[in-house]
Formats: C-alpha cells, sequence, structure tokens
C-alpha cells in the first residue's frame, strides 16, 4: 500500500465524504419516570414482589411472574394459592399472548411436579383453564387446550363429568364459535377412555354423531381423526355398529380434508374390523380411494402411499389372487410417480408439473421407498425377485435424494427379509454405497456391518472360503466409499463410517484389508485433522491389527506405528500414538502390549512437548496394569525409572502436577501375577484368552505355510510319477501298481500327519470370523500389591501432601 502523502490526503478526504448517522443515546435508556415504575422495594418477599408486578408493573414482568409460578408453589403453596393466583386469574382476562402462552405451560408445570393435591388443582386452576380455551387467539386457545388435555388424564370421574362433559353438550353445538365446536372435538376423544361404555353410549356418541355430520367441514375432518381414539374407548361392538358408518359416510364427503381423515381413521382401525367388515365395507372404500386417486383426488395419493403397505397386509387374507395383483400393480405404479413420459409426445406437448406438483410426486415415492420391506412380506420374499426387483432397482436409482435415503435405511430390513436370498441385492449396495449424497451413505453406514454379515452367510455359498466372491465389487465400492466421506466436510458420517469399517475382517481375507484399508488407516491418523476421525480409524487400525492373519505384515504395522506415530515429528502424531496404544491395551492381551509398546511408550518420557508428557502421565496406570510379575519385573524396574526422572527432571508445574497424582494412583494399584487369582479369576481368564486367540493366529499362519508346502510336494512327486508312467509304458503292470500305491500311501501318510493339528486350523479358522466380546475392552486389575521405591522421593522432595 501507497502511504505517500498525497494518497494519505485522498484517504481522508474519502472518510470526510462519508455520512455517519447518528442515533442519539438517550433513545436506547429509560427515563427516570420509567425506572422508578420499574424499581421494586428489594424487602418484599417472593409473594409479595409477585403480588406488586402483577398489580402494577409492566407487561414483561408480570410475564416473569406467571413463568415463576411453579417455583411459587413449591416453596409457598398456600400464600401462592391466596394472593398471587388470583391476581393471574385477573390480569389473564386482558393479557397479550405471551403472557397467556406462559401461563399454559407454567399450569401444566405444576400438574407434572404434583405441586398440589389432585383436588386442590381441580379446585383452583381447572376453572382458568376452561376460561381460557375459547380465547380469540388460535395459537392461544391450542396452549390451553393441550394443557387440559394432558391434566383430563389425572382428574377423577366425577370432577370430568361435571367440569368439562356437562358443559361440552353446550359448546358443541351448531349455535357455538367453530373454535368451540373444534375444541369439543378434541376433548370428546381423551373424554372416551375415561368412561364406563353405557356413559359413552348415552352422553357421549350423541355429541360425536352431530359433530361428524357439522356443517364445517374443519369439524367434520376434526372429529374424523378422532374417531380411532373412541373406538379404542367404546371396544369392537360399537365400533363396527356406530364408528364404522360415519367413517364410511365421511370417506365420501365432499370435503378432500374430510375424505383423507376417513381413510387414514379407516386404515388405523383396520384390525379392530372383523373379516366381513373388512371384505365387504372396507376394501371396496380402499378400491375406490385407489381408482380416484390418480383421476379425480391427487390430494389422497400422499397419506395412500404412506399407508399402502399397512394397509395390503392388513387385508392380505380376503384378497383374491387378482386383487393381490391389483394393489401390487398399484404399487408398481406409484414407485415410479412422476417419473414416466406419455408416449407419442414430444417436449413442446408435455404440459410442465408444477413444483408443488413435483414436491408431492417425491413424497409418494419416498413413502413407497418407506414401505417396500412391507410388500416384500406382501408378494412373500420367495417372490422378490419376480415381482419387486425391477421396482427396488427403481427405487434404489432414484433421481432424487430423499428416495434413496429412504431405501438406504430400510436395506437392512430387506436384506432380513430376504434371507438366503439376499445375493439378488448387491449391485443395489454397491450402488448406494457408491452414491453422490452424504446422506444416503450415512444412513446406509448404520446398519452396515449387519447388511454385510448377511450378503457374506447367506444363501448357499455361505462358507468363510467363498465369502469373497459372494459381494462384486465391494471392495472399490468402500474404498469409494470412504475417500468421498474424506474428502466432505461432514466429518460425524466420516468417523461413522471408520467406526463401522472395524467389521470388515469378518467379511473380507486378510490380505485384502492388509493391501486396501490398513495403509489408509495408518494415512488418516497421520494426515486427517479431525481427532474423533483420527481416533475411529486408530482403533478399527487396531481391530485389523488385532484379526491380520500374517506374522510379517503384523510386524511391519507394529513398527510403522512406532516409528511414524511414537517416534514422529509432529507432537500431533506422537499423540495419536498414545491413543493408539489404549486401543492396543483394550483389544490386544497385556503380553502382546508388554512385547511391542511398553518401552515405545515409556520413551515419550523424554518428549520435548509438554502435552505429549501429560498425556502419557494420564495413560501410566493403564500401562502398568498391563504388568504381570515376576515375568515383567524388567519392565516395572523401567517405568519407575522413568517416574523417578519425571520427579526430578520435570519442569513444566502442569506435567508435574499431573505426575505427583499418578505416583499416588500407581502406588495403590495391584501387579497381577503371572498365575491366577481368585479375587482376579475372570479379568486374568479375559486376558488368557486374548492370549490364546493370538496363539492361534500364529498356529495358523504356520499350518497354512505348510499346508501349501506339502501341496506344492504332492503336485511335484504326481508330475514326476506321469513322466515316468509315460516313458516307461512298455513296464509291467504290476510295477505300475506298486508306484501308485506307493503314491497314495505317501499322500494318505501326510494326511494323517495332519490330523493331530486339524483341531487347532478349524479353532483357528473360526477365530477369524468372531466378534470381539465387548468384555476384552476392560483394563484388567491387578492382584498383588507392589509399592514403588519413588513414594519416600515424592515425599521428601516434591513437598505434595500425602
Amino acid at each position: 500500500m501507497d502511504f505517500s502523502q498525497n494518497n494519505l490526503f485522498g484517504y481522508i478526504e474519502d472518510l470526510q465524504e462519508l455520512t455517519i448517522i447518528e442515533r442519539p443515546v438517550r433513545r436506547s435508556l429509560k427515563t427516570p419516570e420509567e425506572i422508578e415504575r420499574l424499581t421494586v422495594d428489594e424487602e418484599l418477599n417472593d409473594i409479595e414482589r409477585a403480588v406488586y408486578l402483577l398489580s402494577s408493573g409492566q407487561d414483561i414482568q408480570g410475564t416473569s411472574v406467571v413463568a415463576n409460578l411453579p417455583v411459587l408453589m413449591q416453596q409457598n403453596p398456600a400464600e401462592t394459592l391466596r394472593r398471587v393466583l388470583p391476581k393471574i386469574r385477573e390480569v389473564l382476562h386482558v393479557a397479550g399472548v405471551e403472557m397467556q402462552l406462559t401461563a399454559a405451560v407454567a399450569f401444566l408445570t405444576i400438574q407434572q411436579e404434583e405441586s398440589v393435591s389432585i383436588h386442590t388443582y381441580s379446585h383452583s386452576f381447572l376453572h382458568i383453564i376452561l376460561q381460557n380455551l375459547e380465547h380469540r387467539d388460535a395459537g392461544v386457545s391450542n396452549a390451553w387446550l393441550e394443557t387440559l388435555l394432558a391434566v383430563i388424564e389425572v382428574l377423577p370421574k366425577e370432577t370430568i363429568r361435571h367440569e368439562i362433559l356437562n358443559p361440552l353438550v353446550s359448546k358443541a353445538q351448531l349455535s357455538q364459535t367453530l373454535q368451540s365446536r373444534l375444541v369439543s372435538c378434541k376433548i370428546l376423544g381423551k373424554l372416551a377412555n375415561k368412561f364406563e361404555t353405557h356413559i359413552i353410549k348415552r352422553e357421549i356418541l350423541p355429541l360425536v354423531k352431530s359433530l361428524c355430520q357439522d356443517v364445517e367441514y374443519e369439524v367434520r375432518s376434526c372429529m374424523c381423526r378422532q374417531l380411532e381414539h373412541i373406538a379404542q374407548g367404546i371396544g369392537t361392538e360399537l365400533t363396527k355398529n356406530v364408528v364404522l358408518p360415519e367413517l364410511v359416510e365421511l370417506a365420501r364427503d365432499e370435503g378432500s380434508s374430510v375424505r383423507l381423515a376417513a381413510f387414514e381413521t379407516l386404515v388405523n382401525l383396520l384390525e379392530m374390523f372383523d373379516a366381513d367388515d373388512r371384505s365387504q365395507t372396507v376394501l371396496p372404500l380402499v378400491k375406490s380411494f385407489c381408482e380416484k386417486s390418480f383421476k379425480v383426488d391427487e390430494s389422497i395419493l400422499v397419506s395412500l402411499s404412506f399407508h399402502l403397505g399397512k394397509l395390503c397386509n392388513g387385508l392380505y387374507g380376503i384378497f383374491t389372487p387378482e386383487q393381490h395383483l391389483r394393489f401390487l400393480e398399484f404399487y408398481k405404479k406409484l414407485c415410479t410417480l412422476g417419473l414416466q413420459q406419455e408416449n407419442g409426445h414430444n417436449d413442446n406437448q408435455i404440459q410442465l408439473q408444477t413444483l408443488e406438483q413435483e414436491k408431492k410426486y417425491i413424497s409418494v415415492r419416498k413413502n413407497c421407498a418407506y414401505n417396500f420391506p412391507a410388500m416384500i412380506v406382501f408378494v412373500d420374499p420367495k417372490n422378490f425377485h419376480l415381482e419387486l426387483y425391477s421396482t427396488f432397482f427403481c427405487l434404489c436409482h432414484d433421481p432424487e435424494v430423499p428416495v434413496r435415503y429412504t431405501m438406504a435405511i430400510g436395506l437392512y430390513e430387506v436384506a432380513k427379509l430376504l434371507d438366503s436370498g439376499v445375493y439378488v441385492i448387491h449391485k443395489e449396495l454397491v450402488t448406494l454405497l457408491q452414491d453422490d449424497s452424504l446422506e444416503v451413505l450415512d444412513a446406509l453406514i448404520s446398519h452396515l456391518p449387519e447388511i454385510l454379515e448377511l450378503m457374506t452367510t447367506g444363501g448357499e455359498n455361505s462358507g468363510s472360503e467363498s465369502k469373497l466372491l459372494t459381494v462384486p465389487d465391494l471392495i472399490p465400492a468402500l474404498t469409494t466409499a470412504e475417500q468421498r466421506a474424506a474428502t466432505s466436510l461432514k466429518w460425524r458420517t466420516h468417523e461413522k463410517l471408520l467406526q463401522k469399517y472395524a467389521c470388515l475382517p469378518h467379511i473380507i481375507s486378510s490380505d485384502q484389508i492388509y493391501y486396501r484399508f490398513l495403509h489408509r488407516m495408518l494415512t488418516i491418523i497421520m494426515t486427517n485433522n479431525v481427532l474423533p476421525v483420527q481416533k475411529a480409524a486408530a482403533r478399527t487400525l487396531c481391530v485389523y491389527l488385532r484379526y491380520n492373519r500374517k506374522q510379517e505384515q503384523r510386524h511391519e504395522v507394529i513398527q510403522k506405528l512406532i516409528e511414524q506415530l511414537g517416534q514422529g515429528k509432529s507432537y500431533w502424531n506422537r499423540l495419536r500414538f498414545l491413543d493408539t496404544c489404549e486401543f492396543i491395551m483394550e483389544l490386544f492381551s497385556k503380553s502382546f502390549f508388554c512385547k511391542y509398546f511398553f518401552l515405545p511408550v515409556l520413551e515419550l518420557t523424554h518428549d520435548p512437548v509438554a502435552n505429549v508428557r501429560m498425556k502419557l502421565c494420564y495413560l501410566l496406570p493403564k500401562v502398568k496394569s498391563t504388568l504381570k510379575v515376576p515375568t515383567d519385573k524388567h519392565l516395572l524396574q523401567q517405568l519407575e525409572l522413568c517416574i523417578r526422572k519425571l520427579l526430578c527432571q520435570e519442569k513444566d508445574k502442569d506435567v508435574l502436577t499431573i505426575v505427583k497424582r499418578t505416583v499416588l494412583e500407581l502406588d495403590r494399584m495391584e501387579i497381577s501375577v503371572d498365575a491366577f487369582q481368585k479375587r482376579f479369576y475372570e479379568n486374568d481368564l479375559l486376558d488368557q484368552e486374548k492370549e490364546r486367540e493370538e496363539q492361534l493366529l500364529l498356529e495358523m499362519e504356520q499350518l497354512e505355510k505348510e499346508k501349501q508346502q506339502n501341496e506344492g510336494r504332492s503336485t511335484s512327486i504326481s508330475d514326476k510319477i506321469f513322466e515316468k508312467k509315460r516313458r516307461d509304458s512298455k513296464t509291467s503292470s504290476t510295477l505300475s501298481k506298486s508306484i501308485s500305491l506307493s503314491v497314495s500311501g505317501s499322500s494318505s501318510s501326510a494326511s494323517t500327519s495332519k490330523e493331530g493339528k486339524k483341531s487347532k486350523l478349524v479353532r483357528s479358522q473360526s477365530f477369524s470370523t468372531q466378534a470381539l466380546h465387548p468384555k476384552y475392552g476392560n483394563i484388567d486389575k491387578c492382584s498383588k500389591y507392589v509399592f514403588f521405591e519413588w513414594i519416600p522421593l515424592l515425599r521428601s522432595n516434591s513437598g505434595y501432601p500425602l
């Protein structure tokens, strides 16, 4: 920037040209008179202050008192009822919307907290609630109605009958306002399960019938939606004789919202109707709805598509084969609604759909995706490929994200229903894994381990040897999904995906994990900037290492962890090394950690960064818990030496404080001994199980090498024999038989020599497909007190209070 004199004067002139609008400060302050009115005597108690503010305070002060009413009821209920509540009742007559809404919530809170008895509540609060039900503001009226409906649940029958039901007879008349009749509908729905059947039949059902035939469609629709609650209160017989005829009539109503309410209520009450009612009354109505939905009444399409699965399965027993096929075709048509164009028309002849109509069609297809598992049950999973696969394909490839998202959520249910036929949807699994939308991917990976397990174990190819062939293109799809999540800004999806990828050792081979996923996890730990993602990658890497079946690969990964993380140049990598060591202690045996990671961890006591040393100090109790005496006595000495150095040489005050606390914790800890002790038998047994499984991995690797060598040896012997037989074709048959016998004998003896190891190999292979037991994550406690030698040093030098 040029700061010469000419330019500087130019900047000043530009600033002078700016017009600054000044607002007087006085306008934002209160005048002395206003301050005087808002001032409250400090010597007033809570009750007196509340009465004063309600009588002569500002509206905002009165609202504050009403909001604080539950607290006053808890502190001094008698005085609050005697002095504060009457004032609130007076103020509510002229109160604004905000105070009315606050009062409705406060009254409900008092009932829920049971600050007073229900008798006192009904005597003091119920009348105020009923008075404000017909407030001119619809929002306020609904708030008081919600409070009343909640209070009805706890009111005694007599109170409900005298205070609510009896006045309701007049409130539900045509002469009353629309708002009054709407409120009456909702109250009737709530009262249906509070009285005996004969009272409902005599006093409530006449009102219900009257409101179902109201001149206003809003009232008819509202009452229709309450018929479900009323039916549950009056039982099956009255529902058939009273509710069903009303529903049939409302289903033919001129108002579309009334017809929609009747249809949805009919579906929800389907279980209460017998087979005759379903076949003679419900089914014709449903068929009429389906036929009119495309031609006359598209408003019902969204609701019809949402309830279609429940409807088809509810009417399944009464469908003829022709009706079954018709409803299935109707569902298929809904699945492609808005995607098809009429044949023989060019683009100019096709009428452009409105935005509202497009949204409606998307909602219909989304609802079809939601109902897809129910439709599999409807057609029988055995007929899936023939009847529904093409529809499944279309929904998984739908151009709209909400539809594919819903399919991804339901894919696990689909896989469970298909069972042995799950191999049919392998391609769609890969498609959804490669979807452009991260929302779809996030929905899919919620149940990814379960889906992959079904994919690899379902059907005839259920063995571990053939599992790799059952999901083609799975590995590229999984790597693509991870890379897309990594390059996005949605780190939670990336973290979730990495956590779910820990299932892969049970799905694909150890070599595939090593070459395609394991090194990728290490890269994420070292390069990603999001801590939860790094930790998820670290834990998944440890799981991969846990199930790796080649010792050479395990050693290589361990070496990289130590060199690139534990001894890395970045302190951030060294911190992640400590996180990884925590997962190692959780997943592996104590002996494994002590063998490979104990000393590299202790080396970080000399780390130049205080944060690394501090994190290490927090980790030391877990590190000590991996030791066993007398086997690990030399490691215990190393740990003591490192603690001494930290106590003597640490200069950072925060780290030194943590060191002193850690020393005391280590002193109280116990160290395991090699022999089992009764108190810690379970923990020691779990650790021994981990050691056994790790040993099985080594044995399995050795047996596989021997197997490959034997196969190679037998192949070379067979080649030599074949060549000898070809050259000596004229030799006697006796000699040929002896040669063949010797060959068969050698192979049989080789197979016999492997019988002793066969059981171990089987156990090893079964181990490779087992899930890790959640209890293995517990850090074992120890069984023998060992007092550290540095405690006297701590007492004498540190001055730390003991």
